[in-house]
Formats: structure tokens, sequence, C-alpha cells
């Protein structure tokens, strides 16, 4: 795929799951405000990978906030296997350390086989984060804490989040069409 393809993979995913089943219900304020950097990954391995990751918690920090909010760190072949991904996930957390940036930003992390622990693979709570493609969610803690304070009850998100995806069941999320996903092929 190329990279229009990523992006408009990740936008119908953001549109169709995360904004359309409210999963995250600060996302649409700043996707609809344009504030989503899309970020499309090629490199070759994982510590080149981990370049790109630094100079985005780098952009990140520095950049307005008005114009840019967060970041979708993509990459759509380096990290097929889901534990690989979340040892890299774990990286991630430790460069926010690394830079200074604790409190500044966080990462989340979303992936195609995305699996809680002590889940079973098909379990519908997994699809809470399964995204398309292997991707690092760098946000604003700033940005989070103000969503928080103007929603009521979000430490109740997750529970909602799986209850919407108990209603929906698998075959529902199948039927969303979100393309590059884990069901994609199935």
């Amino acid at each position: 795929m190329n990279r229009d393809d990523v992006i408009t993979a990740m936008r119908q995913w953001m549109e169709k799951a995360v904004i359309g089943l409210n999963l995250c219900p600060f996302a649409k304020s700043v996707y609809v405000k344009n504030q989503v950097r899309f970020v499309v990954s090629d490199a070759r391995h994982a510590d080149a990978f981990l370049e790109e990751l630094d100079r985005e918690l780098g952009f990140l920090a520095a950049a307005d906030p008005q114009e840019v909010d967060t970041t979708l760190l993509i990459h759509p072949t380096l990290f097929p296997d889901f534990l690989d991904f979340n040892e890299i996930a774990g990286i991630a957390e430790e460069a926010v350390v690394e830079h200074d940036l604790e409190g500044v930003l966080q990462v989340a992390s979303f992936h195609p086989a995305f699996q809680f622990e002590d889940t079973e693979p098909d379990d519908i709570a997994n699809y809470t984060n399964r995204a398309p493609f292997p991707t690092l969610h760098l946000l604003r803690e700033d940005s989070i804490a103000r969503a928080v304070a103007a929603y009521p009850d979000a430490e109740q998100i997750y529970e909602r989040n799986i209850e919407t995806m108990e209603k929906l069941g698998i075959e529902g999320w199948k039927a969303l069409g979100i393309p590059g996903g884990k069901d994609d092929a199935q």
C-alpha cells in the first residue's frame, strides 16, 4: 500500500470505529479540526522506526496544539506480530521519559491483532484497540486532562467501550468494512 492508501484506511477506521462507535469521545473534536497528524513510516527495521518515533515526539512537543494536537505514527508492514509490536510500544513509553516528556506526552498503541492480557485472541474487547495497521498514538497530556475534565464519567470509557463492542459483535465489526485489519482477509 502507498502512503495515501494507508492514511485513507486509518481515516476510515477513525471515522467508522473510533468516532463512529464513540470509542474515544475526545477524538472527534481534534479530527474535524484536522489536528491529527498521520505519519506513515517506511522504516526497514525497528531501530529506524524508533528514530522516527524520537523525531515525532520532538515534533509534537514543539508543535502548536491548535495546529497539531496528536500524532498517529503508523507502520503498515514492519510489525505483523502483535507481541513484537507490543515490545516496541513499551520502548516508545520509555522514549517519552528519555526525552523528558513525561507529563507532556503519552503513548497509546493499536494493532490489527491487538490483544489485552488475559483475553483470547477473538475476544471482542480486543477490538477496541484494533486498527488497520500497527500504530503508536502520541497524545498530549494537557489535551487529555481537558477532555477528561469536560467528559462526565471518563473513567468508565473502557467499560462502556467493551459494552459497545459486545453489542456490536465480531460480525458487526466486520460489517464496518474497516480496511487493512486482521479480519479483513477472513
